[in-house]
């Protein structure tokens, strides 16, 4: 898939509910692969018009700025389009087929020596912007049948009934097949909840159109010998990982059973065990494809009368894995465990995928906490899409998507490829047979444009507009139904859930063999503060999801703000967390003009704030020069300032990760003691929250306590 744009559109949020959040590019700047520049004209021209509506509520002054220290100066179901009939869909792909279908005779298959990997010497195209596309791929699409090329990966009989690739893909049970696709059409689901041990609670989610309670039971296994490997993938994890740690012993059957996964307790420690767990199970499902197919073509070739022989193994395209991650380096990590486990003895185009995508410099200070490293250390460039070929003895990068096998993506990246650039049509074919959707670091999507994983979930697994070379005769039945959707297995890791993340969930898992979702029991944020200080939590009334911003504007200006502008003198040193984007102009744009505020001084940082505006705004705010700072969730995410000055915060809402409350709480006042500007015990925080908002209060408060917050009489809760 060419590319030939530059990275464009606002990075941002944007829930269930319509209320899109965005972050744009002139905060962060952008780096195209090894610190290149990124342009787009879309991105810098919004840019420039939140800068010109922030330019009207500044102050006309010069004003000198002050020294910073290093470390704290760094910056309900989708629709889908109506179906032709089967026989007409027919008809009109292969009318529109540029390959006829062959069948390849394999007697005596002898794989010709593949040459030695050459770097791509193809000058690479610029965008309109004069950017180099460092992704942009110059090669023929070959067609589904060439996955077919190569010799078996070991001689193990295929056609284990025990195996879940056979169960769930290849060979399902009929009679169990019909009432789930009918209880999952007729959106009938059955509902069960579980412990898991040391992990937390489990909603197990299975379609069963009689009501009867799910069936499943959660087994653990002691190692990776218990998991229907190919031979090659067993003997190189084993060497990795002999045996399971307790997570992986209750993940790793969920995963390799093909339900769908969301896993709410994805952390720094324990990211390389999922990670080794996702890739193993991605490659075996290629293979375990892409050997199924040799076989029948063998069988195929050694049958003189095959035209009785009905082999269904394959779907409209080769793609059949997507991994959805938020940054190249985080595609990084997910190649080099996937080369760990295939151990291919060549790797085409690899100096070029580690120059595009490989960066070691360090761009922040040390002091930054382990999940703010782990997501944006190495190149955190959030604009890419990458794909993945195998053959018998290499791995290919770069190759074109309708010949991968795997491909790599950032929500951004794959929509700028699904909806075109320049002269290029849009195109969404090559998800047509995705059967493995893997999203890593799900939180942290949530951080950009949101709506981008919606709209590619909505592209997955649409019958194609055109045949890319397919024979109609090997694909799978269901593909033909318009039941892909319905095999397709999502495996989401994630380090919370979200009103945005948990909708999605609800209504793209659509798997026949059931979906299930872990989290944790939370003891809450506050229990591991190490600060004595005054906390108010105050309930407001909210009707609904939708009428919930208007209700929370409504208790801010009658509530909070009279008590600020009453005593105007003890609010110096007051930050405002606000957490959406969307909230944050309309609360600026009330201290700005509203004569109830015109006594309160403030400065502002947002994710779209210069350098030199948020080194302004902290200066003025450490010095008592403005008495508010209002900022931003999404400003945290990315730079994690040290703030100086705290004595008060007022969170708008709640943050959707709870380490952010322990390092503003924490962080903020706790500085202001250890230098002197606050005394101890002293310093407050004021949280404003609705039942809407009972996934992060839970996090923050711990789940018993939420739900006697959101459901007793009182609508005030302190805590010390």
């Amino acid at each position: 898939m060419a590319f030939h744009g530059s990275r464009g559109g606002s990075r941002g949020r944007g829930s269930s509910s319509g209320r899109s959040r965005g972050r744009g590019g002139g905060f962060r700047g952008g780096r195209g692969g090894r610190g290149r520049p990124v342009f787009d004209s879309a991105r810098i021209a919004e840019k420039e018009a939140k800068e010109d509506e922030d330019a009207k509520f500044e102050s006309s002054e010069e004003e000198e700025l002050a020294s910073q220290d290093e470390s704290s100066s760094d910056e309900d179901e989708i629709q889908l389009p109506t179906v032709r009939p089967y026989a007409a869909l027919m008809q009109s792909l292969a009318a529109e087929s540029r390959h006829q279908p062959k069948r390849r005779k394999l007697e005596h298959v002898q794989e010709a020596e593949e040459p030695m990997p050459q770097e791509n010497e193809v000058e690479q195209p610029e965008t309109e912007a004069g950017v180099v596309d460092v992704d942009h791929v110059e090669e023929v699409e070959e067609g589904p049948e060439t996955a077919t090329d190569g010799l078996l990966q070991d001689d193990e009989d295929l056609e284990d009934a025990s195996d879940p690739f056979e169960a769930h893909f290849a060979n399902p049970d009929d009679n169990l097949l019909s009432k789930r696709l009918k209880a999952l059409q007729e959106n009938q689901w059955s509902t069960q909840k579980v412990m898991v041990p040391k992990f937390g609670k489990a909603v197990i989610n299975l379609p069963q159109s009689d009501g009867s309670k799910p069936t499943t039971a959660l087994t653990s296994i002691s190692g990776p010998e218990e998991l229907k490997l190919k031979q090659k993938l067993k003997g190189a994890v084993t060497k990795q990982r002999s045996s399971f740690d307790a997570l992986e012993m209750h993940i790793a059957p969920l995963i390799f059973n093909y339900q769908d996964v969301l896993f709410c307790e994805r952390r720094t420690a324990n990211a390389e065990s999922l990670r080794r767990l996702a890739c193993l199970h991605a490659v075996n499902h290629v293979f375990k494809t892409r050997d199924r197919v040799i076989k029948n073509n063998a069988r195929l070739a050694k049958e003189e009368n095959n035209d009785d022989l009905e082999l269904r193994d394959q779907g409209f395209t080769r793609p059949k894995v997507l991994m959805l991650l938020p940054t190249r380096e985080s595609c990084v990590r997910m190649v080099n465990m996937i080369t760990s486990l295939c151990e291919p003895e060549q790797q085409e185009n690899r100096k070029r995928f580690e120059d595009s995508y490989v960066e070691k410099d360090v761009n922040f200070s040390a002091d930054k906490p382990d999940d703010f490293k782990e997501l944006f250390g190495g190149n955190d460039d959030d604009m890419f899409r990458l794909g993945l070929k195998f053959t018998r003895k290499t791995i290919k990068y770069f190759s074109q998507f309708y010949n991968s096998d795997i491909i790599f993506a950032s929500p951004l990246g794959l929509r700028m490829a699904l909806e075109g650039q320049g002269d290029k049509k849009g195109d969404y074919d090559f998800l047509s047979s995705i059967e493995v959707v893997i999203v890593d670091q799900v939180d942290a999507l949530t951080m950009q444009k949101w709506e981008h994983v919606e709209y590619i979930f909505e592209h997955l697994n649409l019958q194609p507009k055109e045949a890319h070379g397919c024979d109609f005769s090997r694909v799978r039945n269901w593909y033909l139904d318009n039941n892909a959707k319905y095999f397709r297995q999502v495996i989401a890791l994630s380090a919370f859930n979200t009103t945005e993340i948990n909708t999605l969930f609800f209504n793209q898992s659509r798997n026949w063999a059931g979906k299930i979702k872990i989290s944790a029991n939370y003891s809450g944020a506050i229990q591991g503060l190490g600060l004595k200080v005054k906390q108010t939590f105050s309930r407001l009334e909210s009707p609904s999801f939708d009428s919930d911003p208007d209700a929370r504007f409504t208790y801010f200006t009658t509530t909070i703000i009279p008590a600020l502008t009453r005593r105007s003198k003890d609010s110096t040193g007051t930050i405002i967390f606000i957490p959406s984007y969307l909230d944050f102009p309309r609360v600026r744009n009330y201290f700005a003009t509203s004569p109830t505020t015109s006594n309160l001084s403030f400065a502002s940082i947002s994710e779209y704030t210069s350098v030199r505006d948020v080194a302004r705004a902290r200066s003025h705010f450490v010095n008592g020069r403005h008495s508010i700072l209002l900022y931003t969730e999404r400003a945290h995410h990315f730079r994690r300032y040290r703030l100086q000055g705290v004595k008060k915060i007022i969170m708008y809402g709640l943050p959707d990760n709870p380490t952010f409350y322990k390092e503003i709480v924490e962080g903020y006042l706790g500085r202001s003691v250890q230098e002197g500007k606050l005394e101890p015990g002293e310093g407050s925080v004021r949280v404003i929250f609705s039942k809407w908002d009972v996934l992060k209060l839970e996090r923050v408060v711990g789940t018993e306590r939420a739900g006697k917050m959101i459901w007793e009489k009182g609508d005030t809760f302190d805590f010390v």
